[in-house]
């Protein structure tokens, strides 16, 4: 999957304000649990998520776990029976996926102990 920038939902861009404040966790790193959370929870298939919130450098969201979370990705949208999704349709399905991941965080983490809590859980 090939990504340089990612735009966000304006949605998960305020949450993800929200959240900073309460956990002091800067959004990439929220982004980055947002996404484990949501693969947890399994694929999103095909929706449409806005590009009008924040936006990220592909390193500095994914730092130097692009190739796991890539194969992640693929393993949970594509499934075992191996159709294979072209790159657009999977940076959009990884946007729905860090939307989904940051609704449920917003209302997991109330504060640095809960996101804690879900680090050790996972």
């Amino acid at each position: 999957m090939r990504l340089t920038k990612l735009k966000i939902s304006a949605d998960a861009s305020s949450r993800l304000r929200s959240l900073r404040q309460r956990t002091g966790l800067t959004p990439n790193l929220l982004c980055r649990m947002a996404i484990a959370l949501s693969l947890e929870e399994g694929p999103v298939g095909a929706v449409e998520v806005d590009e009008g919130g924040q936006e990220f450098n592909a390193y500095t969201l994914t730092g130097d776990h692009h190739a796991l979370i890539a194969a992640m990705l693929r393993f949970v949208e594509e499934g075992v029976d191996g159709h294979s999704l072209p790159d657009e349709a999977l940076v959009d399905r990884l946007r729905a996926h860090i939307h989904r991941g940051v609704a449920t965080l917003a209302v997991r983490a109330k504060g640095p102990v809960d996101v804690a809590r879900l680090a050790m859980a996972a």
